[in-house]
């Protein structure tokens, strides 16, 4: 939690917009170019996912691979906050860069889906630090009146990687196999990382020695084990030992993200605690469609992974597009704002559901689920906002590492229950259909206990 102090509202639209100098320009750059690498790597990844299962025999690791990812971050985004805390934001996404690469190249040699997966570990070991940075920087380097545009920015980069990557992805995977889907990204990091380090230098650490706190990385370690044993068990058939696992994982992951977490998530308690109560609840009503949708068009309809990449391409361009909506309007209510997002996804759960019929043409569905990115979009930049308005001078790295960690935790709670509904349709006689449309259902319920959290939404006094 953030230490008590004089705070300021990113919320204010009463300063004057202040122009920007090279230098944050520059890092503007960078920071975008970040970015866009996760967004490419993530959407190229999602789009060759089922072609990789196919051929390595992993449908029952299906949804493992994508928590898996997501718990790596959650370790990554802790340590990255600390870092850019106590010795600037250069040194973390060095490391950060470095890791990703190793991820990419493990990927792309791996002889079983195993392999796979633990290289999905380390990619998301590397990038989960870049969004807490990207943070730090904007609250740090950037005036009040710029930072919701630069929050925008950083949503925006989402957009080109998002048009593009399923296309890249899916002709790579089809003319020279999926392994150089993970090869490709390699020179696009090396890039991102020779181009942003520099201007980040420029920031040193906001933590004097004395005020710092003793680490939360031992306990995102165990939020991290205990989720990916949770995640883990729920893929097991043997019944005992899933539930033994999935206990030990509750008995571990708990009382570590409740010293992560700000206090009152669980009740959504109005202030920091609904924010990052309605992040994670956003995200994983997101992930529930977005990560499978590409599975359906695979097996449902029988398309090519270049056009399962496609159909999730207008939520990225309608998640932007909201985003932008919202960073025009500085003043709305961020819990009105919050809402209203859920509402839209809601929305967009219910209009992307027939793609579990074979009949439904998949331009709808492309349409449909556009509909949702614009709600995550909506709701996005409030809370984001609202979060870095309750982080005071030094606390910058720990306020976007627990927003971050919503989303992390969102992501792989969804990815590991719905990746065990595909499980079960591969070992049983449970169909894939009905499997996908449990995964909906939930994602439907989350939206709806959205709507309920957002009351408690607002920005720091």
């Amino acid at each position: 939690m953030a230490a008590r102090g004089p705070r300021r509202s990113v919320l204010s639209h009463a300063s004057p917009i202040e122009p920007l100098s090279r230098q944050q320009k520059l890092l503007a750059l960078g920071l975008i170019l970040a970015v866009m690498l996760v967004a490419f790597e993530v959407t190229a990844v999602i789009t060759a996912l089922p072609t990789i299962t196919d051929e390595l025999g992993g449908d029952s690791l299906y949804g493992l691979s994508l928590a898996a990812y997501l718990l790596a971050t959650m370790v990554a985004l802790v340590a990255a906050g600390e870092l850019a805390d106590r010795y600037g934001p250069a040194l973390p996404f060095m490391i950060n860069i470095a890791v990703f690469i190793s991820g990419l190249i493990l990927a792309a040699a791996a002889p079983t889906m195993v392999w796979v997966v633990v290289g999905r570990v380390l990619q998301g070991a590397g990038t989960g630090g870049f969004q807490p940075i990207a943070y730090v920087l904007v609250k740090r380097a950037f005036p009040t009146s710029r930072q919701p545009t630069m929050y925008a920015f950083l949503g925006a980069g989402w957009v080109l990687p998002s048009l593009f990557a399923p296309a890249i992805s899916g002709w790579v995977t089809n003319s020279f196999g999926w392994r150089w889907v993970f090869v490709g990204v390699i020179p696009f990091a090396l890039i991102v990382g020779a181009l942003s380090v520099q201007p980040m230098r420029t920031y040193g650490p906001s933590v004097v020695d004395e005020r710092r706190p003793a680490s939360r990385v031992p306990l995102a370690l165990a939020a991290a084990g205990g989720l990916g044993a949770i995640v883990t068990g729920l893929q097991i058939s043997n019944p005992v030992a899933a539930v033994i696992i999935i206990a030990a994982g509750i008995g571990a992951s708990l009382p570590a993200l409740h010293r992560l977490m700000p206090h009152g998530v669980v009740r959504a308690r109005t202030g920091l605690a609904a924010v990052v109560a309605c992040r994670m609840l956003a995200t994983a009503a997101f992930l529930g469609i977005d990560s499978f949708v590409p599975l359906a068009a695979d097996r449902i309809h029988g398309v090519s992974p270049l056009v399962q990449g496609f159909v999730i391409v207008g939520a990225a361009v309608g998640w932007t597009g909201g985003q932008w909506r919202r960073a025009r309007q500085p003043d709305l209510d961020p819990a009105r704002a919050v809402r209203n997002g859920f509402i839209v996804m809601l929305i967009g759960i219910g209009l992307v559901s027939p793609v579990l019929s074979a009949h439904t043409p998949l331009v709808a569905t492309f349409i449909a689920w556009a509909m949702g990115g614009i709600g995550m979009g909506l709701l996005f930049n409030p809370t984001t906002v609202s979060a870095m308005s309750h982080a005071t001078d030094g606390a910058e790295g720990l306020v976007s590492s627990q927003v971050a960690m919503a989303d992390s935790v969102g992501f792989a709670l969804m990815g590991g229950v719905g990746g065990a509904t595909v499980a079960l349709a591969d070992r049983t006689s449970f169909t894939l259909t009905g499997a996908l449309g449990v995964n909906f259902a939930m994602a439907a319920l989350l939206a709806c206990v959205g709507i309920i959290a957002s009351r408690g939404v607002g920005s720091a006094p």
